[in-house]
């Protein structure tokens, strides 16, 4: 177990998923300061008994871990400016929606052995530190991306701890792996949403459209509510895989519209056939639980090489411990349909 009232940990950028991470761990009585560019923010901080000095050296001296929370275009700066303010030992890692730009960042600038880049899958269509909460994220999947060398010995701690933590569903996948998956999970998705919800902005009807919209319409456009910079920010970040899958989508589109326009039923059917079993794939997963170990020593390339297979196969960590010789994973792995 990691000794979490033992770690003295900084959230730099404490809006929606930053102030939930910093709220959480301050719940959990984990010695913690917050720093946001926003004097506003940092007030909004102390009055919630966090301590949130005003200058960002202040905030993450001294520290055994800091999360980098703010915009994403401003990762890579943040990521250097923190490293030169902290120590060696200190991990870093990021909550950021795309991972392959500030990865290969940080190897050009010599952080991997300590920077863990994190994506944790959780959020609302609301923004700020008002908007945050301590169980925002808790039992999310939060994706780690690890790397074989120094860097695992980050990696195994920082997962521990958000497991310990957060209850978090640790998902190991690399940085370029994520961006992929991501691309069709979340960040299409919010282009669809924006879609359906310009359109009805746009029609001559509106108000009436809005009257009797119900769940499927809801549900269907939530993520069009999040602040359209930071939407505009994730998208730009993975803009080939986006568009990449964006065309996946558009064929089956066109495949809806061809049945629909050929008044063709059977096709239609089968088209919605395939994507309810996507549908109850989702609701209806069954996982098999199984332990894994790995000696502390070495070059951890086949460790590591086993957590991103984990990851991309649709498992994930639910346990880990660090012992003196070796490190145990608790893992839970899809049943095959």
């Amino acid at each position: 177990m990691v000794d979490s009232p033992g770690v003295r940990a900084a959230v730099v950028g404490t809006g929606l998923i930053g102030g939930s991470v910093l709220l959480r761990l301050h719940a959990a009585g984990v010695d913690v300061t917050g720093w946001d560019p926003d004097e506003g923010t940092r007030r909004e901080a102390r009055r919630l008994g966090v301590p949130a000095p005003d200058r960002l050296v202040e905030a993450v001296a001294d520290r055994d871990l800091v999360f980098l929370c703010g915009p994403l275009p401003t990762l890579p700066a943040t990521l250097v400016e923190v490293a030169a303010m902290t120590g060696e030992r200190c991990v870093l890692t990021d909550v950021g929606s795309t991972k392959a730009e500030v990865a290969a960042f940080a190897a050009t600038h010599g952080l991997t052995h300590r920077f863990v880049p994190g994506h944790p899958m959780a959020g609302t269509d609301r923004a700020g530190l008002t908007a945050a909460g301590p169980e925002l994220l808790s039992g999310a999947a939060w994706v780690l991306c690890p790397t074989a060398g120094p860097a695992t010995t980050a990696f195994r701690w920082l997962a521990e701890l958000l497991v310990d933590l957060f209850a978090a569903q640790v998902v190991p996948m690399s940085a370029t792996e994520h961006d992929s998956v991501a691309a069709l999970a979340s960040h299409v998705p919010h282009l669809l949403a924006g879609a359906l919800a310009g359109a009805v902005q746009r029609a001559p009807l509106r108000d009436a459209i809005l009257a009797l919209a119900a769940g499927s319409f809801s549900d269907g456009t939530r993520v069009a509510g999040t602040p359209a910079g930071r939407t505009a920010n994730m998208l730009l970040g993975n803009r080939e895989r986006v568009l990449r899958e964006l065309a996946e989508v558009t064929a089956f589109l066109d495949d809806l519209t061809a049945a629909l326009s050929a008044s063709d039923a059977p096709a239609l059917t089968a088209r919605y056939d395939e994507a309810r079993a996507a549908r109850a794939a989702l609701r209806d997963r069954r996982f098999d639980a199984y332990d894994r170990q790995f000696p502390i020593g070495g070059d951890h390339a086949a460790e590591v090489s086993w957590l991103c297979e984990l990851g991309v196969a649709g498992g994930h960590l639910t346990g880990l411990h660090v012992g003196v010789d070796t490190v145990s994973y608790t893992a839970r792995r899809p049943v095959a349909d």
